[in-house]
């Protein structure tokens, strides 16, 4: 193990020096490591390249193998710590930001203020590194926006939704129930970044409706979307969770309204937790506190609670 440290630690700085400052180790002993996993392996990994050691074919593909065991690694001293410190009632929540910023709070609420005793880490990323915490076992839940359920994890659907367009109130388009995409063309429009799962729905979307897609604006986030809107900067379709900030308390003074695209755009919040492990009793708690706060949900878009059913292990 502390060869594949050394190993994975180089892969990332390439010099023995800043391996060894990074590690709290000699520079010899990262040396001496390298030397002995090469001659274990019968590989070359590493090749000097002027001041830097750049790593084989044969060291990428062998690092990308063993990429996860880092994360279990880490897990476990994390868990240790925890239990050397004392913190028993401790909790691993990570989120993609939509429900992240605004139902997950709200049900943190519920479940800390009961609990005094109990610590909670919660991280905002996007959904690929969602799923990859969740299932290296660096968090104990992780809560996403996707399309349907997701291999390698458990997954809990929460509650489905459908794209909304984010109007100012006295646009015309806000007297509408729904909103048609071609009732968009004209409009300075905010997109979201194609390389993300929602910002691909909105323009196949446009696709679909043949409209051309062509954002004047253009964000990685829908809550970045949002906020560009509620500024005067456009319109936008984003996911409801993202819209909700937005609206609570807007209505009627010149804010900030969702309105249900016409065209077919369903969306999840799903639940993810690891496969294999079982429930806590800490994380069945806090499982049940997101599904009081996002039954209490009332946001346009969003339609009546799924059934709280987790998918079992395969």
């Amino acid at each position: 193990m502390r060869q594949l440290e050394i190993f994975a630690a180089m892969m990332g700085e390439r010099t023995t020096v800043a391996t060894a400052e990074s590690l709290g180790i000699s520079q010899p002993a990262v040396s001496s490591g390298l030397r002995q996993l090469e001659a274990q392996l019968g590989l070359t990994l590493f090749e000097r390249t002027g001041r830097h050691l750049e790593p084989t074919l044969e060291a990428r593909n062998l690092y990308e193998e063993i990429r996860p065991l880092f994360g279990i690694v880490r897990s476990f001293a994390m868990r240790a710590r925890d239990l050397r410190n004392g913190r028993v009632g401790r909790l691993r929540v990570i989120s993609t930001p939509p429900p992240g910023y605004s139902v997950i709070p709200q049900a943190m609420r519920g479940f800390l203020d009961t609990r005094p005793d109990v610590t909670v880490s919660f991280d905002v990323r996007r959904l690929d590194n969602v799923l990859r915490a969740v299932q290296t076992g660096q968090a104990d839940m992780g809560v996403g926006l996707a399309a349907g359920s997701i291999p390698n994890v458990n997954t809990e659907e929460l509650r489905l939704g459908q794209m909304v367009a984010l109007l100012p109130q006295d646009h015309p388009l806000a007297r509408h129930d729904q909103i048609e995409i071609k009732a968009l063309r004209g409009e300075r429009f905010i997109g979201i970044d194609q390389e993300s799962f929602l910002g691909r729905m909105v323009a196949q979307a446009f696709e679909a409706a043949h409209v051309t897609y062509h954002p004047q604006l253009e964000t990685r986030y829908c809550q970045t979307a949002a906020s560009l809107a509620a500024n005067g900067l456009g319109v936008c379709i984003v996911d409801p969770w993202s819209a909700q900030p937005y609206l609570d308390g807007l209505e009627g003074k010149g804010g900030l309204v969702a309105r249900p695209l016409a065209q077919d755009c369903p969306v999840r919040c799903m639940m993810f937790t690891r496969r294999g492990v079982p429930h806590s009793e800490l994380l069945k708690t806090f499982m049940a506190e997101m599904r009081r706060a996002t039954t209490a949900l009332d946001i346009p878009g969003l339609s009546g609670p799924a059934p709280a059913i987790p998918v079992k292990d395969a």
